[in-house]
């Protein structure tokens, strides 16, 4: 089975990348309005890529209509925003954000999630997230009827019960992380592998 994307209408495109690009991670990306609500919504076509300077990047799609969503409208206007990563409990609300609310509607505050200023931006990071980043823009690239929208971190939140401050590492058997699979399948990630390292390299 093979296809040629320009044999594919764009959701079935969609379908193809969803379908075998697993699992990915999840930005809930807080932004903040004119008015001041806060708007929080999931975006799993995301990934960081670098890490000098600190690079993430996540796709906002318009809606079908061509109308821009908060999220671009909100960034668009400030330059700012935080990226929040999700954990099991937060995955339901996480999940609950991705509907279609009205800008006149924050989704921390019709969920009943908790905010926390941020250090070094206007934008709220929600409270309970195991780890966010604050983010500038740092470029946008138009692509059809998306916005690619790269925005360099500038100041990271670790909840204190995950890290290992001498090691600079996770506590993995704290952390919880939700993957997103498909339409509304997502994925645990406790059931993990350790290999040992492949000979040659270096630890």
């Amino acid at each position: 089975m093979e296809y040629s994307p320009d044999d594919l209408a764009p959701r079935e495109r969609y379908k193809v990348l969803a379908s075998f690009v697993l699992p990915r991670p999840i930005a809930w990306v807080t932004t903040i309005g004119p008015t001041g609500v806060v708007n929080a919504a999931p975006y799993s076509f995301f990934n960081v890529f670098c890490e000098d300077p600190p690079i993430c990047m996540f796709a906002a799609n318009r809606t079908p209509d061509g109308r821009e969503k908060d999220t671009l409208i909100n960034i668009r206007r400030t330059g700012e925003f935080v990226v929040n990563l999700t954990d099991e409990p937060l995955a339901r609300a996480m999940h609950e954000s991705s509907g279609d609310f009205p800008p006149e509607i924050g989704e921390p505050d019709y969920l009943g999630l908790k905010l926390e200023p941020s250090t070094k931006i206007a934008v709220p990071r929600l409270a309970d997230t195991p780890w966010a980043m604050e983010c500038k823009v740092w470029k946008m690239i138009a692509v059809d009827h998306r916005e690619l929208i790269m925005g360099e971190g500038i100041n990271f939140y670790i909840r204190d019960d995950l890290w290992d401050r001498e090691a600079m590492r996770v506590h993995m058997e704290r952390y919880h992380p939700i993957g997103r699979m498909f339409a509304d399948r997502y994925c645990r990630t406790d059931d993990r592998l350790v290999f040992p390292a492949a000979e040659g390299a270096k630890a």
